[in-house]
């Protein structure tokens, strides 16, 4: 597959450090020292499922197509007011296409599984216009008293469209059964024969821990990923890493013995937006003039599972 356009949107509300100092017991140098953040963008009066369709036609337009193109959408969603039907279908809707959706959750990493899958579809020749479609909104999943997790996070939506080409070098999926370290409880409906003890909880984080297993699993699979592709960490121009924290990016570029003029963040003003952390920073580096034809890009990201995932892209745009 190759990717011939991206999108992005994200909520209108700024969310600063300085504002949080007023409800929480936390200070701009406290936040930015742990995570790199300065502002996050928290969802307020949007609906997530219009953030993803604006992402969605943005991208479309980039690949110069239209939604009547579009015949496969696939789309990462943790959560959102809708158990069901899926985001896909809502923002199929709302854009005008008119294919079959799918919608995935593999947590942060859920972009780079979409991506997997698409290229598998391409491949088997059932699709030629993909729209892989990321949306989350993480801040209705945290407890805002917890100052430990709730400055982590914002909202936003991004977006690609692939066809039939050569930019996937490879990819690697992976997923280790680790429920303990990063979690969201929610209660379902009651029915006359539930015995069960059964309590909603906002997203608990075991921040140690998932920093250890984000840094190593990130590293192992893009140096994986480089060996069999034959290629060296400095061949590849940008590592457009799942936008989580800064230091965690800052250790992954460490570990390849890298400068961080390889390794573009927008985690400073974005937060911690999920899956949609990738194709958002994806877009800023398109429109911003930033991607040649020929460039090589890694894509990495982790998650609650615990999830992980990267691949290696040629820019062919």
């Amino acid at each position: 597959m190759k990717i011939i356009g991206t999108g992005r949107a994200n909520p209108a509300v700024v969310v600063t450090n300085s504002m949080l100092e007023q409800f929480l017991d936390t200070s701009d140098e406290w936040i930015r020292e742990r995570t790199g953040m300065a502002e996050r963008r928290v969802i307020s009066s949007e609906k997530l499922e219009d953030l993803a369709a604006e992402a969605s036609l943005k991208a479309i337009e980039d690949a110069g197509l239209t939604p009547a193109d579009i015949d496969y959408i696939i789309c990462s969603n943790v959560v959102n007011e809708y158990a069901t039907p899926g985001l896909s279908c809502i923002v199929q809707g709302i854009i005008g296409a008119t294919c079959a959706c799918i919608d995935v959750n593999a947590a942060c990493s859920g972009f780079i599984y979409a991506l997997d899958m698409a290229d598998d579809r391409l491949k088997s020749g059932k699709a030629k216009n993909i729209l892989v479609l990321a949306a989350e909104e993480p801040s209705r999943m945290v407890d805002w008293k917890d100052r430990s997790v709730c400055v982590l996070f914002g909202d936003g939506a991004g977006a690609v469209v692939v066809t039939e080409g050569e930019g996937m070098i490879g990819s690697r999926l992976t997923t280790v059964s680790k429920t303990d370290c990063l979690h969201y409880f929610r209660t379902l409906e009651p029915t006359p024969y539930i015995t069960k003890e059964e309590e909603g909880k906002p997203m608990y984080m075991n921040g140690r821990e998932v920093f250890k297993t984000a840094v190593l699993s990130s590293s192992r699979d893009i140096k994986t990923l480089l060996d069999a592709a034959g290629l060296k960490p400095e061949d590849i121009k940008y590592y457009v890493l799942h936008q989580a924290n800064m230091r965690i990016i800052e250790a992954i570029c460490n570990h390849l013995g890298l400068d961080m003029s390889h390794f573009p963040h927008n985690v400073d003003r974005y937060g911690n937006t999920s899956s949609a952390s990738v194709p958002i920073l994806l877009d800023e580096l398109n429109r911003e003039g930033k991607l040649q034809k020929g460039d090589k890009l890694v894509f990495s990201a982790f998650g609650a599972g615990f999830t992980t995932g990267a691949c290696i892209i040629e820019w062919t745009k």
